[in-house]
């Protein structure tokens, strides 16, 4: 797959350049991937402000010996520095007055440590310049997030083929099966501890598993996902084991009902917060307000959770490019719970859904 990454660091050139900042230093290791498509465990990146579309002279990544290879082989477009202390050997050569940091991951013992050491730099905290530009993917990061996506609706369906969500298994024994399909269909590795919740434990929203038995008549609530190529994909599913009840039916038809909703609000310029009240008002407007527990959904990309945050609480509008999670879910404490989530990339003629395992009431 490749990536532009000369062009990202254009792009927070020109966010530092409207702020009047000088360069920035990023540390955060996901953000140096996403600008430079380095993926040792120890670096810092200073990226420069100068229009630089024909030279990057002033930007400089710093790794230690273990990656001497790998950023020449990862970062040949970039000069590299090594040293253990990559960031401080960054400030240390840096020329900017105004250096930016991400203050969402210095800790005040490191900023402390390079305000002793480099007194003539005015050090200015910043959050989230890199996690916006992420937000918005382009074609090669959603053609990640598809096969991720892929991956995760492969091995569910043939772990319901092969019979490994039936009465008598544990919720361990199906989280291992489920996630060694998915490796097997193309993962590099797992999006985050797999949940297994069957019965009761259906109406926890992140039950761990345990050795708790399937059970006929169970909600059976799986919310997993694959990683490809560092990008995530998400789903949630929820089934009933061979006898399903009335009250099931109603509760599930409610939540998907409220899952329809909150992807057809999916739209760009949509502000977060109204996606997530047009999905919610379906549950509340049953009486049921009180058991959504948690916000609609979250951007995915190279973490599990990133910007945009679609909840009551959610700022901002949603951009074309934007990869989002819809998980509505209602929880009955002791009884059970039901859960239904998609990853969906909003774009201007609709959202484009990614996740393709069928969502109707399943029974198993």
């Amino acid at each position: 797959m490749t990536f532009d990454f000369s062009s990202r660091r254009e792009a927070l050139r020109r966010v530092l350049r409207e702020r009047d900042l000088d360069a920035i230093l990023v540390t955060d290791l996901l953000n140096i991937r996403y600008l430079t498509g380095f993926t040792g465990s120890n670096a810092a990146l200073v990226v420069g402000a100068t229009d630089a579309v024909s030279s990057e002279d002033d930007t400089v990544i710093c790794t230690d010996g273990r990656y001497v290879s790998q950023v020449a082989q990862q970062v040949p477009d970039l000069r590299a520095e090594i040293d253990r202390s990559s960031a401080a050997r960054l400030i240390e050569t840096t020329s900017a007055p105004t250096l930016a940091f991400e203050a969402h991951v210095v800790t005040f013992a490191q900023h402390r440590s390079w305000t002793e050491s480099s007194p003539a730099t005015q050090f200015v905290p910043v959050s989230g310049l890199v996690e916006q530009l992420r937000m918005v993917k382009d074609e090669s990061e959603i053609a990640l997030l598809r096969q991720a996506c892929t991956a995760a609706d492969v091995a569910l369906v043939e772990l319901i083929s092969r019979g490994g969500l039936r009465p008598g298994r544990t919720e361990r024994e199906v989280r291992r099966d489920l996630e060694n399909l998915m490796l097997d269909h193309g993962a590099d590795g797992i999006s985050f501890e797999t949940i297994v919740a069957a019965g009761p434990n259906s109406a926890i929203p992140h039950h761990r598993p345990t050795d708790a038995v399937l059970a006929s008549g169970d909600f059976v609530k799986l919310d997993f996902g694959a990683q490809v190529g560092g990008y995530h994909s998400d789903m949630t599913r929820t089934y009933v084991l061979e006898t399903v009840s009335e009250w099931q039916r109603d509760l599930y038809e409610l939540v998907a009902h409220s899952q329809r909703a909150g992807r057809e609000a999916l739209a760009v310029g949509a502000e977060c917060a109204a996606v997530d009240a047009a999905a919610r008002a379906v549950i509340e407007d049953a009486g049921y307000g009180e058991l959504f527990l948690h916000g609609l959904g979250h951007g995915v990309g190279l973490e599990i959770h990133e910007a945009p945050g679609i909840g009551k609480l959610g700022t901002g509008t949603l951009l074309s490019g934007a990869a989002v999670t819809v998980e509505p879910g209602v929880y009955f404490s002791g009884r059970g719970g039901v859960r239904i989530e998609d990853t969906l990339v909003v774009r201007e003629q609709g959202p484009e859904l990614l996740t393709l395992t069928a969502k109707d009431l399943t029974v198993v």
